[in-house]
């Protein structure tokens, strides 16, 4: 597998506390901005640690995940089956933001082989070894009960879990927290889209500034308490200030055109820099275009209220790439909607 760093960046200390999520909540007095500008400086924060990792001189290449190198792409192995079973609470987004991780992958593709000499680029517009994440197996991890699990040790978790599932997954209809300011966020073994508690910007829909006082990490506290009420010790990998939607993972050395396999290739820091400068492009744009503006509302995909259209959503399964299967689907809403006014 990948190996991912969860360290939290946020640049301050966090209180150690029974329930993780409370630590943050409790430096920071509960103040939706505090609490956004954690998550804020996490995320730039390692987008700069990641960027000088990527243009050092003793970079070696892309971190592969074993795993999805077997299920797809240029080494793909038609008897692998993923042996890591898992129990989450996914939180899907709102078909405004899958359009827009549309729009970015689309860039994406562009980007890579946009590297190449033209004589090459001409035939290799549309081609990416980049593997992509589907529009429709996008989430966003509000809790991983546990992960990487025999399929037996996941059905007794959620036999435990099968009285509380449903309060958790509905728990979006009437606590409703907004995410904001999407950014580009990037090591070497993926990309995400990330987002940051919102702290009253632009609010619209009937939604009123007070409604920004119950945070997403507030949503990720209530959700690991219900869960450890039950009987059951959370196994999530990680309680740092993050919010994000993984939308490409690299599985093959090369992405840049040619062979998929020739490591040399991304060794080449010419490439690498264009890369990271496209990247860097990426998030200007998403800055100036779905960035809340005084005065102006937010671009449609530039918030994200968590239970838009859909609750949250229980899943196990081998989901690691948005797979597995759903055990119940917590009841959505109409932005704009009062809290009593649900879909299904």
């Amino acid at each position: 597998m990948a190996k991912v760093n969860f360290e939290d960046l946020s640049g301050s200390s966090t209180p150690v506390t029974a329930n993780p999520f409370d630590g943050l909540i409790n430096a920071c007095h509960g103040d939706p901005k505090l609490i956004q500008e954690r998550y804020a400086t996490h995320r730039t924060t390692r987008n700069a640690q990641q960027r000088e990792k990527i243009l050092s001189d003793d970079f070696k290449g892309w971190i592969l995940d074993e795993h999805l190198v077997k299920l797809d792409g240029p080494r793909k192995d038609l008897s692998y089956i993923d042996p890591r079973h898992c129990l989450v609470f996914w939180g899907r987004p709102p078909q405004r933001v899958k359009t827009l991780v549309d729009v970015i992958q689309s860039k994406l593709k562009d980007a890579a082989p946009g590297m190449l000499p033209e004589s090459y680029r001409v035939r290799a517009t549309h081609h990416t070894d980049l593997w992509l994440m589907p529009l429709d197996n996008l989430h966003m991890t509000v809790m991983e009960v546990a992960h990487s699990k025999t399929e037996s040790e996941i059905t007794d978790l959620m036999n435990t879990l099968k009285d509380h599932c449903k309060s958790i997954a509905d728990h979006t209809s009437s606590h409703r927290a907004r995410l904001v300011k999407p950014l580009l966020s990037y090591d070497s073994a993926a990309l995400a889209l990330s987002f940051v508690p919102a702290a009253w910007e632009s609010p619209s829909n009937g939604r009123t500034a007070d409604d920004d006082r119950y945070t997403y990490h507030h949503l990720r506290r209530d959700t690991y308490a219900t869960i450890t009420d039950s009987g059951i010790q959370v196994g999530s990998r990680y309680v740092v200030p993050s919010a994000h939607l993984t939308i490409a993972r690299f599985n093959s050395p090369n992405v840049f055109g040619g062979d998929p396999l020739d490591e040399s290739v991304t060794l080449d820091i010419k490439k690498r820099k264009r890369w990271i400068g496209e990247l860097e492009m990426i998030n200007k744009w998403l800055e100036a275009e779905y960035w809340p503006q005084e005065g102006h509302l937010i671009m449609p995909g530039g918030e994200w209220v968590v239970g838009e259209e859909k609750g949250l959503d229980f899943r196990n399964g081998t989901l690691w790439y948005g797979g597995g299967a759903t055990i119940y689907l917590g009841e959505g809403f109409v932005y704009g909607d009062t809290p009593a006014a649900k879909i299904s």
